[in-house]
């Protein structure tokens, strides 16, 4: 009970401080995304298939979140996309500070739209706000059809909903409309895109949303 007042005031300093980033956001015209998911899910995949189908006009950049290494940081980068990584050294999220921090290291006016890559976790993430327009949620067939009732957190705390690695939906057995329940249970304003970015299938769909979301903020 004594830590609740503790609790309370990091949230409440994180949360000034994400207010800044989307007001930062806001004046250099960019589009920021926090991509949240479990480990595995596919949330590099997502990044790199999501920036092949953009537009010329619609240029990425990337905040890579992880505990250690910059393996998928290096991965981004060798697509020409400027990125930045951030390596918490065993925190399980990032936090709205870390996110100001590490766009002084971008090129904000060469960026339109930011994905910002956070740490693998269904937990922490859902209860930090980074200032971005757009909280996405990838989940993975291979996790899974239970995720949305065992994690209700992250799914609520969701825009949209990403069903990644739909190419296993047979091998795995995974039953969508299971899944799908769950979401709405949680979250009924959170629309289902089921894709597979290994294959490509459902990505243009997902894209196409995208830029509907980031032309009605123009």
């Amino acid at each position: 009970m004594p830590n609740i007042p503790v609790v309370k005031h990091i949230l409440s300093a994180n949360d000034q401080i994400a207010e800044d980033n989307r007001a930062l956001f806001q004046r250099e015209g960019i589009f920021a995304l926090n991509l949240m998911a479990s480990p595995g899910a596919g949330k590099t995949s997502l990044i790199l298939a999501t920036a092949a189908r953009l537009p010329d006009a619609v240029r990425p950049g990337v905040i890579e979140g992880d505990l250690a290494s910059r393996i998928d940081a290096d991965a981004i980068a060798a697509r020409g996309i400027p990125v930045v990584q951030i390596n918490t050294g065993g925190g399980c999220h990032l936090d709205a500070p870390m996110i100001r921090s590490a766009l002084d290291d971008l090129p904000l006016d060469e960026i339109d739209l930011l994905l910002i890559e956070n740490v693998g976790n269904l937990v922490c993430p859902a209860n930090f706000q980074l200032g971005a327009h757009l909280n996405v949620v990838v989940a993975s067939v291979s996790e899974g059809h239970d995720k949305p009732y065992k994690y209700p957190g992250m799914f609520a705390a969701a825009h949209i909903v990403l069903l990644n690695k739909a190419d296993l939906i047979d091998v795995f057995e995974f039953d969508v409309d299971y899944f799908q329940r769950g979401v709405q249970m949680v979250n009924a304003a959170a629309p289902l895109f089921v894709l597979s970015c290994k294959k490509g299938v459902g990505v243009d769909a997902w894209v196409t949303w995208l830029l509907g979301r980031m032309n009605k903020l123009k």
